[in-house]
């Protein structure tokens, strides 16, 4: 029987007032070190491209919005999924994924690529940036294969194509126009949708029937088929540059195969559990996405809005509410959302609403929602990083390893 996730679910009641174990656990796990820095630069950055954007920031930090959406996925978003990857991955083989001094190399590295794409050194950049999600795919690889967990191989893969997207990004700076510097965005946007879709799949129905009595979130076999199918079906139309018209099929498809499948998880009875509701509400914007993303392919609407509907709402939900969710079972806390976890869920939906819904609405608000969206985002994830500081820098209350 083969295992497709396992996280650690300390009982529900576990006292929350447990001895804490003194010194430093930070390299101890994947997820430790990934979540902190990920918080913290999703907190910082936004606030610095967003004075940027709007003219209150003379100093060009990022040149544009290509470099902007480049930290936000290979940056940001990468350091939480090679975090998770790590952590889920461990669980899935059986095997140890890289801590102590390899897993510090690894977070190194990312630093190193965060701060190089702000200097002239577009070479070193462009290697820094490809190497990370080269080396966590084959670290991720070598867990796995250690432990005959073939089946979650493609995770793995799917690192290796981020890293191709980073590549395509920095060879347009490089001087080397195989692509549009965007494309490689959208193929890497394209693969977090696609990680996302899956992971959702796999837990969220899980956690809804543990964390909810009398709810049946089920997952209908061709439902489930067609959703990742269609997902993946988008990332070779945006590979091959297909034309508008197909991309907004497939997109329309994928859509409508999403909200089915979110349908049968009976998300409107979570309302009570604000871990299982977080996950409901982020994997809402992900349908939302794919319908915007067909408007934009058909040229009704700008793409922008579709790709902050993923970026902001789903990335941005998805990452606060696992994350939340992993730092409490993994360091033997009770999984149960206190009143920091809310408001940072409440912080990072409400960016999502606030940076998509109000210009859909109110064109003229652009600058207003940009403004308030990034004030509302850098809040909450500059609160995680402050509230989970001491649990992630600390041991287990449990004792156990990890």
């Amino acid at each position: 029987m083969t295992v497709f996730l396992k996280l650690e679910e300390p009982p529900r009641g576990a006292p929350a007032s447990a001895p804490r174990p003194q010194g430093s656990a930070l390299w101890a796990l994947g997820f430790r070190p990934f979540y902190l820095l990920a918080s913290g630069f999703a907190a910082l950055s936004i606030v610095l491209w967003t004075l940027q954007a709007t003219g209150l920031l003379s100093l060009q930090l990022l040149p544009g919005p290509l470099w902007h959406a480049h930290e936000m996925v290979f940056g940001f978003t990468l350091a939480v999924v090679v975090g998770f990857l790590f952590t889920a991955g461990r669980n899935w083989a059986g095997q140890d994924t890289p801590t102590g001094g390899a897993l510090m190399a690894l977070a190194a590295l990312w630093v190193a690529a965060r701060v190089l794409v702000l200097t002239p050194w577009a070479w070193a950049a462009a290697v820094a940036n490809v190497a990370f999600p080269l080396l966590a795919a084959w670290a991720l690889f070598q867990a796995l294969r250690r432990g005959n967990n073939q089946r979650n191989y493609f995770f793995a893969g799917l690192l290796v194509v981020m890293a191709l997207g980073a590549a395509l990004v920095h060879a347009e700076r490089l001087g080397f126009r195989l692509l549009p510097g965007w494309a490689g965005i959208q193929i890497a946007l394209d693969v977090v949708l696609f990680m996302m879709a899956v992971m959702g799949g796999r837990v969220i129905p899980m956690f809804t029937n543990n964390g909810v009595p009398g709810v049946q979130a089920t997952r209908h076999p061709r439902v489930e088929q067609g959703a990742l199918g269609a997902v993946l079906a988008l990332l070779v139309a945006d590979a091959l540059s297909l034309p508008g018209v197909v991309v907004a099929l497939v997109a329309a498809v994928a859509a409508l195969l999403h909200g089915a499948r979110l349908a049968l998880w009976q998300p409107w009875r979570t309302r009570r559990a604000p871990l299982v509701w977080v996950l409901h509400a982020a994997y809402l914007w992900i349908p939302l996405h794919l319908l915007l993303r067909a408007a934009a392919a058909l040229e009704v609407l700008p793409s922008t809005f579709a790709t902050h509907a993923l970026t902001v709402g789903a990335i941005g939900g998805l990452t606060i509410g696992m994350m939340t969710r992993t730092a409490r079972g993994h360091t033997g806390r009770p999984l149960r959302a206190d009143r920091f976890d809310i408001a940072c869920y409440a912080l990072v939906l409400a960016a999502g609403v606030l940076r998509v819904g109000l210009p859909l609405l109110w064109p003229a608000s652009y600058v207003h929602a940009l403004g308030c969206s990034a004030l509302l985002w850098a809040g909450g994830f500059g609160l995680y990083a402050l509230r989970y500081w001491p649990a992630l820098s600390r041991p287990r209350l449990d004792g156990k390893a990890g």
